[in-house]
């Protein structure tokens, strides 16, 4: 398949004239455009051909969630989420008991084979803090003992990421451990002070998940004033920033502060999506028993205490930083695609190059996903919808 007539986008800028050959799932050759003509070669009249989007923090859609466990409810999560250009995705729980985090464990290890998108898991809970808990049930919060860690080490093969509070008794051990087992860790829903979040880093975090949101700042500690996880997230250049950029969970203020402190390379652009994503205004859902609505474009608690997750797509979020924060387009894009499959270690996924998954998307100039591509077939095209 010869993919002619696009502006393609790589980390470093968008490139005319070039053409894209993709076969057998892979990124063939990148070269000089050609007069190739057949029913294999695909005009893309004049839009944008970029690698496919890596969101790292994915719960839902359409009114289904990875807690369900299902294949059904997998499916439909991945469906919604490649028409926002997603063809990498890490399903992500939510704070609950261990059987059923081990139940979401081997539903995803059962659709690996069947489901392209699925690039794993991410365990966000239950190892958080309860003062920073967000809309995650703090009745099934836990430290992270010995035995819970080696029940989730069982299935090391399918755990792509944790998130931890590093400043809980046994987490730094617990961080250490997971990182030993390849598994990327990522500070959040944490209170930790400065010195909890470089005892985790030195343990071999790596990240830090949503960042502003349900996670610790500066403040006074007796006369002195000491930074947080945030603090010390934009202050070390080895720490990854996840970012929901919807226009609801961080203003363009402080996205364009994150920016500024990390640089493009820094920041991996997450949905954070929940099972209201997709649904239209004044929709109810579930979050592990959480009551939740759809309003504003955005899903909070039923109660509209906290944000309870985003409605979003990984387009979205790539058309926000570039409108609202003046991120040049191939930046945004590699937030959403290299950088992510680096904090994970996908490597052949989330850049145009030789060798690397076909993985692609088609998007058009004022940023709407009109083509997706996983291992060079198509699973969603705005033309047939």
């Amino acid at each position: 398949m010869i993919f002619t007539n696009a502006r393609l986008i790589f980390p470093d800028g968008i490139r005319d004239g070039l053409e894209l050959v993709a076969n057998e799932g892979k990124i063939a050759a990148i070269r000089e455009q050609t007069r190739a003509r057949g029913k294999d070669v695909v005009d893309l009249g004049g839009n944008y051909l970029a690698p496919g989007f890596v969101d790292l923090h994915v719960h839902g859609a359409c009114g289904r969630d990875t807690m369900e466990a299902s294949a059904e409810a997998l499916r439909a999560i991945c469906d919604f989420h490649a028409t926002g250009g997603t063809t990498s995705l890490l399903l992500t729980t939510a704070t609950a008991p261990m059987d059923n985090l081990v139940d979401v464990l081997n539903a995803v290890q059962s659709c690996r084979s069947s489901i392209s998108e699925v690039a794993g898991v991410h365990v966000e809970g239950p190892f958080i803090s309860k003062a920073k808990c967000g809309a995650q049930r703090a009745d099934f919060i836990q430290d992270p003992s010995p035995v819970a860690i080696r029940q989730l080490l069982e299935h090391a093969d399918v755990i792509r990421r944790v998130t931890i509070a590093p400043e809980l008794p046994g987490a730094l051990e617990a961080i250490e451990n997971f990182h030993e087992h390849g598994i990327s860790v990522s500070g959040g829903h944490s209170d930790a002070w400065d010195e909890d979040a470089r005892g985790a880093f030195d343990r071999g975090m790596r990240s830090v998940t949503h960042t502003f949101n349900c996670m610790s700042s500066a403040r006074r500690r007796g006369i002195y004033r000491v930074g947080g996880l945030l603090e010390f997230a934009l202050s070390e250049p080895q720490i990854s920033c996840e970012l929901i950029a919807d226009g609801h969970h961080v203003s363009a203020t402080l996205m364009t502060m994150l920016y500024r402190a990390k640089g493009a390379a820094g920041i991996c652009l997450v949905t954070d999506a929940t099972a209201g994503a997709g649904l239209p205004d004044g929709s109810r859902f579930s979050l592990f028993g959480n009551d939740c609505i759809v309003e504003g474009g955005v899903c909070l608690l039923a109660d509209r205490s906290a944000l309870a997750g985003s409605a979003s797509r990984m387009i979205d979020l790539v058309r926000t930083l570039v409108n609202d924060v003046e991120v040049p387009l191939h930046e945004a894009i590699a937030t959403a695609t290299r950088n992510a499959a680096r904090a994970i270690g996908l490597k052949k996924k989330g850049q145009l190059a030789i060798g690397t998954d076909a993985d692609l998307i088609v998007v058009s100039p004022d940023l709407e996903v009109r083509r997706t591509f996983a291992a060079g077939e198509e699973i969603f095209s705005l033309d047939r919808q």
